[in-house]
């Protein structure tokens, strides 16, 4: 906040108190005109971006959507050849499958989604009406439900095959979240923000220090991913894992990481990371399903 200090003269006129009055409440307007035009969502996905292609000059923005092997050359040697017989080809075709069996009622997920499932670049969203942030994962168990069906685990199994199955459908589509001039989106948005950015658990680690300033360092054996495309890639399998998971089962993996009590997926928090995370990545491909360590 700006603040304008006026030093009267003894025994000023009404006149001249009216326009130094109009003057600094001129200069204020004018400041937090300025601050609302150069602040917020875009900004700070801007400044995302370039904390990241600084740190990583060699990485093409394009390319951090393949997370730690676009900055480890020879992880990227090894995730090169895993990826001529990817591990997630199962996760795809058992995902097609459940995609098109008919529910109870003879309907299919072609039926609450279009384009063949190719809708991954529309999620996440705010739904205005709802006041609450869509996930893909989410519409997936809402369509089910819609149509008699019992809600998937989140987590994995059956979700992250299905969510495998869309995502492949989607490969290439853009990273484009929009944060509507609303108060509910835009402060759904600083909760995600200030979730990424707020230290917690017994390790007293942010998202950030891991992924941000982080990013690059050895944890044991690994490499410490950029966020600068995190969410492009999920679901993903997981080698730890032994199979696939979503990107909330990440979320709460990390929360355990540090220590921390973990959210249940698809929780609001969560889904406003997600939220606050992909729109970091504005402008960049989905790729997934992907393969990690």
């Amino acid at each position: 906040m700006i603040f304008l200090k006026i030093r009267l003269t003894e025994g000023p006129n009404e006149s001249e108190i009216m326009k130094k009055l109009i003057v600094v409440i001129t200069a204020t307007i004018t400041a937090f005109s300025w601050i609302s035009l150069h602040a917020g969502p875009d900004s700070d996905q801007a400044a995302f971006e370039k904390y990241f292609t600084s740190k990583f000059p060699d990485t093409p923005v394009s390319d951090f959507i393949n997370g730690v092997y676009s900055i480890d050359k020879p992880s990227r040697e090894q995730w090169e050849e895993i990826e001529e017989f990817p591990p997630y080809e199962l996760a795809i075709d058992s995902g097609k499958a459940a995609w098109n069996k008919p529910f109870a009622n003879s309907k299919t997920y072609a039926d609450c989604f279009e384009n063949e499932g190719a809708v991954r670049g529309n999620y996440p969203y705010w739904d205005a009406d709802r006041k609450e942030v869509v996930t893909l994962e989410l519409a997936i168990n809402e369509c089910r439900v819609a149509n008699g069906e019992e809600p998937l685990k989140y987590n994995k199994g059956k979700m992250a095959d299905i969510s495998a199955y869309m995502s492949y459908q989607s490969r290439g589509q853009k990273i484009n979240v929009v944060i509507p001039d609303d108060p509910d989106a835009m402060a759904a948005y600083e909760r995600g923000k200030e979730f990424y950015y707020s230290k917690r658990g017994q390790l007293n680690f942010s998202c950030f220090d891991c992924h941000g300033s982080g990013s690059g360092n050895l944890v044991r054996a690994d490499k410490l991913s950029p966020a600068l495309g995190h969410t492009s890639h999920f679901p993903v399998y997981r080698s730890k894992w032994g199979g696939m998971g979503t990107l909330h089962r990440r979320f709460g993996g990390c929360n355990k990481q540090v220590r921390a009590a973990a959210f249940k997926p698809q929780s609001q928090i969560y889904r406003e990371l997600e939220l606050f995370l992909t729109y970091m990545s504005n402008g960049l491909d989905f790729n997934g399903p992907g393969a990690r360590k």
